[in-house]
């Protein structure tokens, strides 16, 4: 079984998530940031992304109804693929101080979240192009049915997992 077919039926799908924050309050967010912040994710994923809104107003978070406060990319089939091995290949390298994933970023349902602070590992990124730092989220749902099989599978197609709590 080659690499792809093998990555196919371990992992369902890819959720890339950012948060857009108080970044969508600066007053020329809808002409000039919000379109640099989307064409960095499609750049990223190699998909164009969905805005998220709030669904209500919230005074707490200066927050109104409607208002875009993220982007989301689901990857699936060979887009989720070729993300998945510049992943694990190039962008988890990248990571300064990096020394592997925990083990406790895989959920009972065998799932796999890594977060990153800003969009800068990935290759095609620059820093001197990007006015603002985006906060990403990388979920990675597996058919695994709970968190050792997850675990065990992730493994094998190349995640590099440590056990943290080891002294």
């Amino acid at each position: 079984m080659d690499n792809s077919k093998k990555i196919k039926s371990i992992i369902e799908k890819i959720v890339v998530n950012a948060g857009i924050g108080k970044i969508s309050q600066e007053a020329n967010f809808k002409d000039k940031i919000y379109p640099k912040l989307v064409s960095d994710l499609s750049m990223i994923t190699g998909q164009k992304p969905a805005a998220t809104v709030s669904k209500r107003s919230i005074a707490g978070f200066k927050m109104r109804q409607g208002q875009i406060v993220g982007l989301k990319v689901t990857l699936r089939g060979q887009r989720m693929v070729d993300f998945f091995e510049k992943l694990v290949k190039i962008v988890l390298p990248r990571v300064r101080d990096f020394k592997g994933i925990s083990l406790k970023s895989v959920d009972s349902s065998g799932n796999l979240s890594i977060g990153f602070k800003d969009q800068y590992p990935f290759p095609e990124i620059s820093v001197e192009e990007t006015v603002y730092q985006l906060p990403l989220e990388v979920v990675i749902v597996t058919k695994a049915k709970n968190k050792e099989a997850a675990i065990k599978e992730l493994t094998e197609i190349g995640v590099p997992l440590v056990n943290k709590n080891k002294k």
